[in-house]
């Protein structure tokens, strides 16, 4: 079992760059399949990027693809998302998420078993 907890999020300007981090507790982290979703306001949860074991493959969702950056630290037991050039439509409350193992539908919110707690990034135009 693993444990969530992501920072980073806050109140940004359009065109602004922004980090957000993602701390695992729990066994095995290396053993997870890391991903990244978001939530827009009065919106459903959306596939915003995907990581597996020693990053062998990242996926993106295409509409954020060249602006944002998925990352693992195994060492540190980490996740990160670097968003540049960000938009209005960015405003959300940014997920966390893992599964054990490498499988099918890593886009899927259905596909994972852990979640934190999420972290709000607004952008202000």
């Amino acid at each position: 079992q693993v444990q969530l907890a992501e920072s980073g999020g806050k109140l940004v300007q359009a065109g602004d760059s922004l980090t957000l981090s993602c701390a695992a507790s729990g066994q095995s982290f290396n053993n997870y399949v890391m991903g990244w979703f978001r939530q827009p306001p009065g919106k459903e949860r959306e596939f915003v990027a995907a990581i597996v074991l020693g990053a062998a493959t990242i996926i993106y969702n295409d509409s954020m693809k060249g602006r944002f950056t998925i990352s693992r630290d195994d060492a540190k037991n980490a996740v990160s998302l670097q968003m540049k050039s960000l938009q209005r439509e960015d405003t959300g409350v940014y997920y966390c998420a893992a599964r054990e193992g490498v499988g099918s539908a890593i886009d899927r919110v259905e596909s994972y078993d852990y979640w934190g707690q999420g972290t709000q990034v607004t952008v202000s135009s």
